[in-house]
């Protein structure tokens, strides 16, 4: 692509689910407008790996409305039942302290959550990119850029600049753009990784999710199609990269102690991998003719689930701060209107963080009064349907007013 392109409207960096859903969402509701993803992967990278992802209701609605659900839902397995319990390692019995039914609050009869492979999420966006006539340009990263009046100027690594009213950064946790624009952040290590793969069993899991607070942190249990169940298991770092790295027996032993044998015989499937943990928050959002969306804004532990879905959230309220914008004849990348988007998800996503903080910080743990005290509250959540519905409601992200309209279901 030469230099003397015409002005994009829009520039992407990074060109993963949120980068990928952003440039649909902004091209499908606005066609006229030029959007363009770059990404520094070298093309088709995306396919390798075997990471799933929970997808709550109000980012399965996202998906529908901008054409991509249709070619997920084949590889989606919804989340029917979800079970939580709390012991140590080496408990014989873990009692169950709570548990949701799958179905969400809509009379749709649909599951809260569904879980997909990533190379079915990234996939079907990409088609979906090429449909709408969306540019995506692999092996190709932003080296800097210059913000003007009327433009931002970005040089990328081919050597080629291109002008853009706004440039979007989705180039995830460590964002290099995000240190261009002088964004500072917030940010704590908890010492903790997850370890991140998928085994086979012998059994059905029936939908069932499962989340077992251990000493070390979480380990989640998460249903895919067929016989198999995707993992995020918590552990202190030193002993996660022990278990990644060492003997694949001993990781076969510690895993099926923390599975147990519910389902059968165990047998790892996927690779074995390992991500630190910790909580980042942006501590702004946009600039001039810039703006953060997903894992660049915003980093939470993983004990909720909520990650990625609060990406698809910066996804809906941006893309319908940007297209509203230009219908008025506003500039979309003028401060005052970007602000607007800061404002919508700002607090959302501090909440969230700080959530998951107190959550990791109560339940990784072997306190006695604190297991105590956690056990009796999951209990009462559990004998209060009232109180059941709304952590349904919030976990599927159809809790409270005023949300995107890409997230109830209606187009922008």
């Amino acid at each position: 692509m030469s230099d003397d392109a015409p002005m994009l409207d829009i520039l992407v960096a990074g060109g993963g689910y949120v980068g990928l859903s952003l440039a649909v969402a902004i091209k499908k509701a606005a066609p006229h407008m030029a959007v363009e993803v770059v990404d520094g992967a070298p093309e088709g990278s995306w396919k390798g790996g075997d990471r799933a992802f929970a997808i709550v209701a109000a980012a399965r609605n996202l998906l529908e409305m901008i054409g991509a659900w249709e070619d997920i839902a084949p590889e989606a397995e919804p989340i029917r039942r979800m079970v939580i319990t709390d012991s140590r390692t080496a408990d014989p019995v873990r009692p169950v302290f709570l548990t949701f039914e799958g179905t969400g609050s809509g009379d749709d009869g649909e599951p809260f959550a569904h879980m997909i492979p990533n190379s079915a999420i990234t996939g079907s966006l990409l088609r979906q990119a090429e449909r709408l006539g969306v540019s995506v340009r692999w092996a190709t990263a932003v080296e800097g850029f210059d913000s003007g009046a009327h433009a931002t100027a970005v040089r990328l690594s081919d050597g080629s600049v291109r002008s853009a009213r706004l440039l979007v950064a989705c180039d995830g946790i460590r964002s290099r753009l995000r240190d261009m624009a002088g964004i500072k952040t917030a940010s704590f290590d908890y010492g903790q990784s997850g370890i991140v793969t998928t085994v086979e069993h012998e059994r059905p899991h029936e939908g069932t999710a499962e989340e077992h607070f251990l000493p070390g942190g979480p380990f989640a249990t998460l249903p895919l199609k067929g016989n198999r169940s995707s993992l995020v298991w918590t552990e202190r770092t030193d002993d996660a990269r022990r278990l990644v790295e060492g003997d694949e027996f001993l990781f076969e032993e510690e895993l099926e102690r923390r599975f147990g044998h519910k389902l059968g015989a165990l047998k790892v499937t996927g690779s074995r991998r390992a991500f630190p943990l910790g909580l980042t928050l942006a501590r702004a959002f946009v600039a001039p003719r810039f703006a953060l969306a997903g894992d660049a804004a915003h980093g939470i532990h993983p004990i909720s689930g909520q990650g990625l879905n609060l990406g698809f959230k910066d996804v809906a309220a941006l893309a319908e701060t940007v297209v509203e914008a230009d219908r008025l004849g506003l500039d979309i990348g003028a401060l005052s209107v970007l602000e607007r988007y800061e404002g919508w998800r700002r607090f959302d996503t501090f909440r969230m963080g700080v959530t998951t903080d107190v959550l990791n910080r109560l339940f990784s743990n072997d306190i006695t009064p604190l297991r105590v005290l956690r056990d009796v509250g999951l209990g009462l959540v559990d004998r209060l349907p009232g109180m059941k519905s709304y952590f349904i409601r919030q976990a599927e992200g159809t809790a409270g007013k005023g949300h995107p309209r890409l997230l109830v279901g209606q187009p922008i």
